[in-house]
């Protein structure tokens, strides 16, 4: 992915989250790289860098010099210069996380909570937020992120069935999970976080342009395209678990027949008997049949197989396409397999939700500058509008 700067003065928090990224992706980097990596002036660069240095942010090293005159100061994250925690909602329970600047999980924690109430679902998360945040006293925790199942704002879809957070619908997220922690919060779908998540710290970090197939409760995806999910004129493109693959098949919660994730996600592997190779058989025509459908849409260097299934479930189902069918995908020329199982493990929706927080409250996004004043006002924010 390339980073690329804007000299216009409304881009600065932009300008800073480019930085910041560079200094991640890259570090130690000297001053002079990042503005090569990124498109800036040296000038601008050493500004944003001093204020993100007073603030504890990164930090600065220098060598011992090996000849005539000082080596360059280089410059990488402070691992410790702040903490954020994310929080995974599910049908099952709540998951939640102490996340700090380098993206390593510090504490971790886990509530049993079937189907939870908002209620006591906010209830729990600001109990667990107090807990995680207290492992690090005097730390500086930036904000929350929570991610939880999609689609957002969608009045037939959303927050109806066994696979998403059902009377959940007209929920201020935001506005509850600010008041359950006293934090700045975020939110997004947890196949959005998943796939930053991975895109940060796991397989995704070497791809621009990637399939994140995100394996939860129900089925979900999300394209990332240079470094960035694509969204959807309203926040919710990646529903590819509600696309219609078996005619006259089982009924759906959306009130579609034979939606892909009545058969391919770990709700319905729960509901068919036998053990995991047993299923995997069953659904392996139609998980060929749904990469040859992703790859024709979006010609992604790879697909990657994620989320909340266990490691040796997804390397069942990448054996399970092959022999892949013939698709945009099927180069000569490859350098990635067509089919790949994340790195980023359980873990990727967690580092992600965390991350919306650092973006979030460390750098704008950048399009927000220009969506603030139309989207003043609003309690329910939309997957859309949250900070990369």
């Amino acid at each position: 992915m390339a980073l690329r700067g804007t000299n216009q003065e409304f881009g600065r928090p932009y300008n800073r989250r480019i930085v910041l990224e560079s200094i991640r992706r890259h570090g130690p980097i000297a001053r002079g790289d990042i503005a090569r990596h990124v498109g800036l002036t040296v000038q601008t660069v050493s500004t944003i860098v001093r204020e993100l240095e007073e603030q504890g942010y990164i930090l600065s090293l220098r060598e011992e010099p090996k000849g005539r005159g000082l080596p360059p100061a280089t410059l990488r994250i402070n691992p410790e210069g702040g903490y954020a925690v994310g929080i995974h909602l599910t049908p099952l329970g709540i998951d939640a996380a102490l996340i700090n600047l380098s993206g390593d999980v510090i504490e971790s924690s886990r509530r049993e909570a079937s189907n939870a109430t908002p209620d006591h679902a906010f209830d729990q998360i600001g109990a667990m937020v107090r807990d995680l945040t207290g492992k690090r006293p005097g730390g500086r925790v930036i904000g929350v992120g929570m991610a939880l199942p999609g689609p957002f704002d969608v009045d037939s879809m959303s927050f109806v069935g066994p696979t998403t957070m059902t009377g959940w619908k007209h929920v201020a997220l935001r506005e509850r999970l600010t008041a359950a922690t006293r934090l700045p919060a975020f939110f997004e779908s947890d196949m959005a976080a998943a796939a930053m998540g991975e895109r940060l710290y796991g397989i995704g970090a070497r791809h621009s342009d990637y399939y994140y197939l995100y394996f939860g409760v129900g089925l979900g995806g999300a394209m990332m395209h240079d470094g960035s999910v694509l969204r959807g004129a309203w926040g919710n493109a990646g529903e590819i678990g509600h696309i219609p693959v078996v005619p006259d098949g089982e009924l759906c919660p959306c009130g579609n027949r034979g939606c892909l994730e009545r058969y391919l996600s770990l709700e319905a592997r729960g509901r068919r008997a036998g053990n995991d190779a047993d299923w995997v058989a069953q659904v392996g025509p139609i998980f060929r049949n749904t990469i040859a459908i992703i790859e024709n849409l979006f010609d992604p260097e790879t697909v990657v197989l994620g989320g909340l299934a266990a490691s040796e479930l997804l390397e069942r189902l990448a054996d399970a396409v092959e022999p892949l069918h013939n698709s945009v995908s099927a180069r000569a020329d490859r350098k990635t397999p067509r089919v790949v199982v994340a790195g980023g493990g359980q873990h990727a929706v967690l580092r992600g939700a965390a991350a919306l927080a650092v973006s979030g409250v460390l750098s704008p996004r950048f399009g927000q500058m220009f969506t603030a004043e139309r989207e003043r006002g609003r309690d329910i924010l939309s997957a859309r509008e949250i900070a990369a």
